[in-house]
């Protein structure tokens, strides 16, 4: 028989591991700018890529033509 020590101890390996590979995979999917739940290990398409970054271009695009249109506002001012 185990003591309760010993029961202590191996629940919280367990959750250590269990907490660490959680980490990991939620931290990789956080990193790679995915949703938590996907599959880190998965390669993503080519199409994925090119809308991940066609939103991207677009984005900054919008907010170079927001800094340019206050900077013209200031300047007619």
């Amino acid at each position: 028989m185990s003591s309760p020590f010993q029961k202590n101890l191996r629940n919280l390996a367990i959750g250590l591991l269990l907490g660490l590979a959680l980490g990991l995979w939620f931290g990789v999917n956080l990193g790679r700018g995915r949703n938590l739940f996907c599959n880190p290990f998965a390669r993503q398409t080519i199409g994925g890529q090119l809308k991940e970054t066609g939103t991207l271009v677009l984005d900054k695009g919008g907010q170079a033509l927001e800094e340019s249109g206050k900077a013209i506002r200031k300047a007619v001012r």
